[in-house]
């Protein structure tokens, strides 16, 4: 077992795991957040997407001997009482089906908006195809994707 300490949401917290645990279940076991989702643990579905520095990666497949002094957001740091403009746009949107990749989804498109926040109709579309939503809502992902942009 090593220490780690992981600034997770601007907090510094300590974890006592192996080098090989991944992110995400160091996130979900020892940080008890749960905001983040096991999809695949293959990194193909998105449902584990966090923000490492801003950047949307997969969880499942980051050890968290790879992330030292980078900055990881989560779903739960993303904004205190669900006022991010992406999370706003997905109510206002009904995206939201089973839910379950929804965490993931927003990570993803949020991520997209702060590094493009005028994205086109193909670059969403590119941007957001690593993200499986078994409920079909992908219309509705690209406008509310849409939607957020114009808030920003």
């Amino acid at each position: 077992m090593a220490k780690f300490n992981l600034k997770v949401n601007g907090e510094t917290r300590r974890v006592d795991v192996e080098d090989d645990t991944p992110v995400l279940w160091v996130l979900r076991d020892q940080l008890n957040m749960p905001g983040t989702k096991f999809g695949c643990g293959m990194a193909q579905c998105g449902a584990c997407t966090i923000h490492l520095n801003g950047v949307a990666v997969r969880s499942c497949v980051l050890p968290v001997s790879s992330v030292g002094a980078q900055e990881i957001t989560t779903i739960e740091g993303l904004s205190e009482n669900g006022e991010h403009p992406v999370q706003k746009a997905w109510l206002e949107h009904d995206v939201a089906q089973c839910g379950y990749c929804q965490s993931g989804q927003i990570m993803s498109a949020s991520s997209l908006l702060y590094t493009n926040p005028k994205p086109s109709d193909e670059e969403i579309e590119a941007h957001m195809s690593g993200n499986i939503c078994r409920c079909g809502t992908y219309l509705r992902i690209k406008e509310a994707v849409k939607s957020a942009s114009k808030s920003l």
